[in-house]
């Protein structure tokens, strides 16, 4: 059990690790620079940069530390440790970002496009981060919160927490900047939820067939998964039937139709996908 939990845990680490880096890409070359402020606690440093004249990356991980004390009490111990070491890195890297390679003016003169990067990069690292129980800091914890005791997704939980930091962007920079944060807050909202499903995507296989003791085996002893099954009779032939239903991984589930197409060419397979599965051997929604 202890080393499973390692294993999870080093999985875990390694996801939050790559999260970061893709996040904080996102934000000080691309968000920054542009002043984009579509939510989240990078974007209020980007305003109060503006208004205070203090380091974002300052500003970032102030109000990242207090937002972090609050979830560690209400979303538990486990969620704390992960997300303080997703701020932790995530200050770091943009403080030795700042250091080291400044930029003060955008990449181009395309805003339009580094929107998209501003946008796409720190909604993959979120998703990336839901899925592991964790959080890049800021907003995100306040989402969080909003999902554990209400019904709310995560995309809109962010809409809601970030709509007031793209309002005070209209008041910081010009209506342009404003207008592009605005569309950035309704992008990432969409991007954060589809980046989660696509991350938590599983198939769903409903087979039919008449033997099937090998198919249970591969799946039992090879697969590491367990099936259902319940007798059926054919509409058409009137024969017999063994109905197999089994849950997989992407890669389990390429697996499973290699075999039962090369031992049992009769069986018939239907594959769903679910983006949601719940249970023992796949992740807990809570």
């Amino acid at each position: 059990m202890k080393k499973k939990f390692t294993k999870a845990g080093i999985v875990d680490y390694s996801v939050i690790t790559l999260a970061v880096i893709l996040m904080d890409i996102g934000i000080y070359v691309f968000k920054f620079p542009n002043h984009f402020s579509f939510g989240g606690v990078s974007g209020l440093a980007v305003v109060l940069n503006q208004m205070l004249g203090f380091s974002a990356s300052q500003i970032n991980l102030v109000i990242n530390v207090g937002l972090l004390i609050f979830g560690f009490a209400v979303l538990g111990r486990g969620f704390g440790i992960k997300t303080a070491y997703a701020v932790i890195l995530s200050s770091l890297i943009l403080e030795v970002m700042e250091k080291t390679t400044p930029i003060p003016s955008p990449l181009t003169n395309q805003p339009v496009l580094e929107l998209v990067y501003a946008i796409a990069l720190p909604a993959v690292a979120s998703g990336m981060l839901f899925y592991v129980d964790a959080s890049g800091g800021g907003t995100d914890i306040i989402a969080m919160v909003l999902k554990k005791y209400t019904t709310i997704d995560i995309g809109t939980a962010l809409l809601f927490t970030d709509a007031a930091i793209v309002c005070l962007s209209f008041a910081a920079f010009d209506t342009r900047t404003g207008l592009f944060s605005v569309c950035g807050l309704a992008a990432k909202s969409i991007f954060v939820d589809r980046t989660m499903e696509q991350m938590r995507l599983c198939k769903y296989f409903t087979i039919i067939c008449s033997n099937p003791e090998p198919i249970c085996d591969y799946i039992r002893d090879v697969l590491k998964r367990s099936a259902t099954l319940y007798n059926a009779q054919g509409g058409y032939t009137h024969e017999n039937k063994t109905v197999i239903l089994c849950a997989l991984n992407r890669k389990q589930a390429v697996l499973l139709q290699r075999y039962i197409r090369r031992e049992d060419s009769d069986a018939f397979i239907m594959v769903t996908k679910s983006s949601e599965t719940i249970g023992k051997g796949f992740r807990v929604s809570v």
